[in-house]
């Protein structure tokens, strides 16, 4: 045992297989039934301390998140952070996200960040714990190194996290009681809560949906006897005590200030449609031990703690179809609801129809107004011999009198020389120059500097307005581009046909530009090889008069290598990997369940909106055919 003290984070793993803190408050709330011990009864209703989470439950003894409307199960975890650290201090580092919401980062980002700000670091590269992305904080943005793209970030402060001191435990299980062993693999009794239990932990060996086979394993050893603590209300900060956890503690890691995390089995996930706290593919729960008596007394007493909670519940969906979750465990919901007097809606969603039926050669068509069938591209070779001064000159007028405001870029005034501390570009650090188009201003010396960072390809994108000088190009790889008419409509499209786009890139190896291209690496690891995951990738469009312009507008996208990059696949976190590049596209033909299909009413504007933000526009197309 070890004597220390730190804030406790609880966190759950998301679809992407990276562990998300719940709130200050929640976690709270989950600590305080934590110290509570066993007579608390082991399970946490998060709508207790936030009603959008209505929804879920927590059960600490197998250290699992279950959803009640679709039965989604998520393992969660007790974490340890210095209390020194931005969850000690309340601090909350947050992005903003397509939709204009905020989205906190990964703690150990988060902390690694609070870091760099505190030690007045003008920006921190994050590229070290393993994303491609750069905080600056001057402009309190997030810059995406490979595709030079910005969003906002912001700090708050929120409620401190729970504190605990004193002797850590090196190895914790869920005990009867201090003091007695933990119970083994099959149950002492047959009550609900063990049952349940038992069949959550079965989860580890399925074969197959409804299937398991429970899987026995050695008795975790008894805890020691720890200090009795209070359990705190939500939303108030905790005292100081010990609290029972599962896992074993490390000592503090130098990076992040992390001391200890709960382990828990990963279970496979797959993309999902967003939600609070995710509804990714889960493992199918193995509940083929319990009984029609064991599961009507598991109702009985679980409505019961439904009941008391004062926690509304919520209609039983996603039995069949794409459902992540045998169809059981669902029924399980059903059985707890209207066990509570409460009613049950049972629905049968529609399935996942990822491609249109099959289509014959003789019933694809051309599209009208659109030469060819096919385009591919191949790297594209920049003009040589524009230093970054040459490129910056057709964009600026010089500012003899600067007027009395902040360069946005270094944050200092526009009469004072530029506060950049990075490498120092030939330009004299007073000089300030305008923008021809938007008017915005800049020290001469931060322009040339933010050409540098980005992809060097004779275009600027102004850092206020995000105006687009000269033509922005990628670095996209090499591939093909088909596109044509399929006699099949798209749901919310019933009235015309479909544009299908199939791109197909193939795997193959990161390059230098050629000797004629812009100094710098084309890609991010030059010489090692990358892959190209799902491809052929298919896409849909309406084959409408915007769905048309769409289609040609992304042509020019395609051109331009923007369509894609190569990059750390948010997905999977793959690295080295072909991407999406911030264009959004339809991938799913007849349904819209992950999100990518149709009906989408707002679709072909938000990607119109997209394709602007990358400079391809209508007067693009005029461009093009110059």
């Amino acid at each position: 045992m070890l004597l220390a003290s730190a804030v406790v984070v609880w966190e759950w793993l998301n679809e992407h297989g990276r562990w998300r803190p719940y709130s200050p408050a929640v976690s709270h709330h989950i600590e305080a039934v934590a110290r509570a011990g066993p007579r608390a009864g082991g399970s946490v209703v998060l709508g207790q301390a936030d009603s959008r989470l209505a929804p879920y439950i927590i059960d600490l003894q197998s250290m699992h998140q279950f959803r009640q409307d679709t039965g989604t199960i998520r393992p969660v975890r007790r974490s340890y952070y210095d209390p020194s650290s931005a969850p000690g201090k309340g601090v909350v580092w947050e992005w903003e996200n397509d939709s204009g919401s905020w989205t906190p980062y990964d703690m150990d980002v988060g902390i690694t960040i609070q870091r760099a700000y505190e030690k007045q670091h003008p920006w921190v590269d994050l590229s070290a714990i393993g994303f491609c992305y750069v905080i600056d904080f001057a402009t309190m943005g997030q810059i995406n190194r490979q595709t030079q793209r910005k969003r906002r970030v912001r700090r708050r402060l929120d409620m401190v996290y729970p504190l605990v001191s004193g002797t850590l435990p090196k190895s914790q299980s869920w005990p009867a009681s201090p003091g007695v062993a933990a119970a083994p693999p099959v149950p002492t009794c047959a009550c609900p809560q063990c049952l349940l239990v038992m069949s959550v932990k079965a989860t580890v060996s399925v074969a197959g949906p409804g299937t398991a086979t429970l899987q026995p394993r050695k008795p975790l050893p008894a805890p020691p006897a720890t200090p009795k603590a209070p359990a705190p209300a939500p939303g108030t900060k905790a005292s100081d005590g010990m609290a029972m956890v599962r896992g074993s503690l490390k000592p503090l890691a130098a990076q992040g200030g992390r001391r200890q995390a709960a382990s828990t089995p990963a279970l496979s996930s797959a993309s999902s449609t967003a939600s609070p706290l995710g509804a990714g593919k889960a493992s199918h729960p193995g509940l083929g031990t319990l009984n029609r008596s064991h599961l009507q007394r598991l109702a009985i007493a679980q409505s019961r703690v439904l009941i008391a909670s004062g926690v509304p519940t919520v209609p039983v969906k996603n039995l069949t179809g794409s459902s992540p979750v045998n169809p059981a465990l669902a029924g399980i919901t059903g059985i707890l609801m209207s066990a509570a007097g409460l009613p049950v809606c049972l629905t049968r969603p529609p399935k996942l129809v990822l491609h249109p039926p099959p289509v014959s050669k003789s019933e694809i068509q051309s599209i009208p107004g659109i030469s060819h069938t096919c385009r591919k591209t191949t790297k594209k070779q920049a003009k040589k011999g524009k230093t970054p001064e040459e490129v910056l000159k057709k964009y600026l007028q010089k500012v003899r009198h600067p007027p009395d405001e902040d360069c946005t870029i270094c944050m200092e005034r526009l009469s004072a020389p530029s506060g950049y501390k990075g490498p120092q570009p030939a330009v004299k650090p007073d000089l300030v120059g305008k923008l021809v188009k938007c008017g915005h201003a800049f020290h001469l010396h931060c322009l040339v500097a933010m050409y540098n960072n980005g992809n060097k390809d004779g275009s600027l994108q102004c850092p206020t307005c995000k105006t687009i000088y000269g033509v922005k190009t990628g670095t996209q790889p090499p591939g093909k581009m088909e596109y044509h008419i399929i006699p099949h409509a798209l749901p919310g499209h019933s009235d015309c046909k479909t544009i299908r786009i199939i791109y197909n890139i193939p795997p193959g190896v990161q390059v230098w530009p050629g000797p004629m291209c812009r100094e710098g690496p084309e890609h991010p690891n030059p010489g090692k090889s990358f892959t190209a995951r799902g491809f052929p990738r298919h896409c849909y469009l309406p084959d409408s008069e915007k769905g048309r312009k769409v289609l040609k507008l992304l042509l020019v996208a395609w051109d331009r290598r923007l369509i894609f990059a190569i990059g750390t696949s948010s997905t999977t976190g793959e690295s080295d990997t072909v991407i999406w590049n911030e264009i959004h596209h339809k991938t799913e033909f007849g349904s819209n369940l992950t999100g990518h299909g149709y009906p989408d009413i707002n679709y072909l504007d938000n990607v119109l909106a997209e394709l602007a933000a990358q400079g391809i526009t209508e007067e693009s197309l005029a461009q093009e055919k110059d």
